[in-house]
């Protein structure tokens, strides 16, 4: 399933797909893409922290452009669609805010029928929900990354994170209340990864790919500072996960 940045949606058969190589209308860009099956759970999440949800099935052919969401559900004319997030009843998915604070949730507790959508991420004025994050299954630990604006990186075991149904969530990490309301530093990126993982960080046209040995000194606790990636890196543009297979 791919979402575009101006809230267009489509579907693709297959996981070979590169959505950012698709065709968008102009002035659009891929905004986030997920792979699921058509019987899987498909949420949309907006900046007020409201899931929407349709059949991954119902979804126009990404042979087009997709179809506007806006045309299925009633959003808010003060925001926009972040992001999505597919996969079974009972899988977690991580939902938070760029104030910093998150919460697991699963994704059978968020479904709606409602075209106005369910509230679900509580985020106050002025703050935007950030696109939600399915979390593997499995035995293995799983991490959370957290990046802000200004380059600071916390990781930490995500079991370190309530489970809930809906809310505000808890400290994922610490952007003092001043520092956030003035606009000069914003949670921005999060991302979920095994050891197993190499996650690369993008600023401009420079790469750092850390794998767990490095990410190893941001290891802190929940809700802590964080340290500063290198310098050049502290401007980061997107965080990808590369999986080893072993």
């Amino acid at each position: 399933v791919v979402l575009s940045d101006k809230g267009w949606a489509r579907v693709a058969k297959g996981h070979e797909i590169n959505a950012e190589e698709l065709n968008y209308r102009s002035g659009d860009s891929c905004l986030q893409a997920a792979k699921g099956k058509s019987n899987d759970i498909l949420i949309f999440l907006d900046s007020l922290g409201k899931t929407y949800n349709t059949a991954p099935h119902t979804l126009p052919s990404a042979r087009g452009q997709g179809e506007p969401l806006t045309g299925r559900f009633k959003i808010a004319d003060s925001c926009r669609f972040v992001g999505l997030t597919i996969g079974g009843e009972n899988n977690q998915v991580l939902f938070c805010s760029d104030a910093g604070f998150g919460f697991r949730g699963r994704l059978k507790d968020v479904v709606t029928k409602s075209k106005s959508g369910k509230a679900c991420l509580t985020v106050r004025e002025g703050t935007n929900a950030l696109a939600p994050c399915l979390i593997p299954e499995g035995d293995e630990i799983i991490y959370l990354a957290a990046v802000t604006d200004q380059g600071r990186l916390l990781v930490f075991d995500i079991k370190e994170l309530p489970e809930l149904s809906r809310g505000k969530g808890n400290k994922i990490i610490n952007i003092p209340r001043k520092v956030y309301e003035s606009g000069d530093e914003k949670l921005m990126l999060v991302e979920v990864f095994s050891q197993q993982d190499t996650l690369v960080f993008e600023a401009g046209q420079r790469h750092l790919n850390l794998k767990y040995g490095d990410l190893v000194n941001y290891v802190g606790e929940r809700g802590r500072r964080g340290r500063k990636l290198p310098r050049g890196f502290q401007r980061v543009d997107r965080v990808i996960k590369h999986t080893s297979s072993v």
